[in-house]
């Protein structure tokens, strides 16, 4: 049997607190990163939406962008709350807690489960994704290959997409399995896998997503789920991907966060299999049977998380940066992407105030956030 995570707490945040983050979240030019560094810039969400106008006109908006009010963001809760959705925040019930440790976790995730199978996002999580267009051999593995994982205590997450996410859902119904959705949870795509989501749901399984209610999945939102995927998981299974497919860059995604990367090797004539097998290459751990996968995440099974916290309860003093200090952060910053260290570094500006003026580029729509601590103008 897999180990568990600690059990999570029922609640962190006030019900003014969640209105509050669930405002900020949906701001505009607000994403998962900006929305922590403002947490932990102002210490809290409320003073963090009384500043972001000023903010983003400091950073050279010429407007300020749309702030949800709080009658818009009860009005989320309470329609999630009409078909079973709860927003969740990091360490609440429902939160997967690998999740929680990513630097792009979402402050807010909506999880739609029954009460008592909440309980299934605290056990261990193994992705599994692949082809949509998959082969009969690749089902079959799929098929046996998250049966196995279920039996051995693990929870298999995957898209809900056609072929193999559709395969690895169905073989683990019965020992726990969760959907991840790139639309709202009213907006299941694709719409002919509406009835497996209901079998997932009323078997004890989950579905979680961090876009609202009645939004539509977009190319772009595809990439964002599958971040959440693999975040949510120990490791991931890749099972058949040709090149340039959407299940490598849940790869990407996995070793960027740390995960454990797998791939199962096809037949060098099958281009479904052309990018499992590059990834083999480029040092993913090959696997045949879930015993392998058992095997290597057993160790890390074994750590310890690092969840992160609620608002800070003494958040550091304001830095307010002058016209030189915003020009000369500006002067540095290009589309190429720096690291943050490296540009506080160049600037000699205090962290304090090169962070701000981020803040004030970015709300104003002007820099993009990337992984590993990196930025660059949009």
């Amino acid at each position: 049997m897999a180990g568990s995570t600690s059990d999570q707490g029922t609640s962190l945040l006030t019900d003014a607190q969640r209105i509050d983050w669930l405002r900020l979240i949906r701001s505009d030019n607000v994403g998962p990163r900006t929305f922590r560094s403002l947490i932990n810039h102002f210490g809290s969400a409320r003073v963090a939406l009384e500043r972001l106008p000023e903010l983003a006109r400091r950073g050279g908006a010429a407007r300020a962008g749309r702030i949800p009010s709080e009658d818009e963001a009860r009005r989320e809760i309470e329609g999630g709350r009409r078909i079973g959705v709860e927003l969740v925040a990091p360490g609440e019930a429902g939160y997967p807690p690998r999740l929680a440790t990513i630097d792009d976790a979402p402050p807010l995730l909506g999880v739609h489960a029954l009460p008592e199978a909440l309980a299934l996002m605290t056990r261990p999580m193994i992705a599994i994704v692949g082809s949509r267009n998959a082969s009969g051999a690749g089902l079959k593995f799929a098929t046996q290959l998250a049966a196995d994982l279920g039996a051995a205590g693990f929870v298999v997450i995957s898209g809900l997409a056609r072929g193999i996410d559709q395969a690895a859902h169905r073989a683990s119904l019965q020992n726990g399995t969760v959907a991840v959705l790139a639309g709202g949870h009213d907006k299941i795509y694709p719409a002919e896998h509406e009835d497996l989501l209901l079998d997932i749901i009323a078997a004890h399984g989950a579905a979680i997503s961090e876009m609202p209610l009645g939004h539509v999945p977009r190319g772009k939102d595809f990439p964002r789920r599958n971040r959440l995927i693999s975040g949510a998981a120990v490791g991931v299974a890749i099972i058949e991907a040709a090149f340039r497919s959407g299940s490598l860059i849940t790869a990407r995604r996995a070793a960027d966060q740390g995960r454990e990367v797998f791939a199962v090797p096809g037949s060098p004539l099958d281009p479904r299999a052309a990018g499992t097998n590059d990834l083999i290459k480029q040092g993913a751990a090959l696997i045949t049977s879930a015993a392998d996968i058992i095997q290597a995440v057993a160790p890390i099974l074994e750590r310890p998380l690092d969840l992160p916290g609620r608002e800070p309860d003494h958040p550091p003093p304001a830095s307010e940066p002058d016209a030189s200090d915003r020009a000369h952060v500006l002067r540095l910053l290009s589309p190429s992407p720096i690291g943050i260290d490296d540009l506080i570094r160049l600037s000699g500006i205090s962290p304090a105030v090169v962070r701000t003026v981020l803040l004030e580029l970015e709300l104003a729509g002007r820099l993009e956030r990337h992984g590993g601590g990196l930025v660059s103008l949009s």
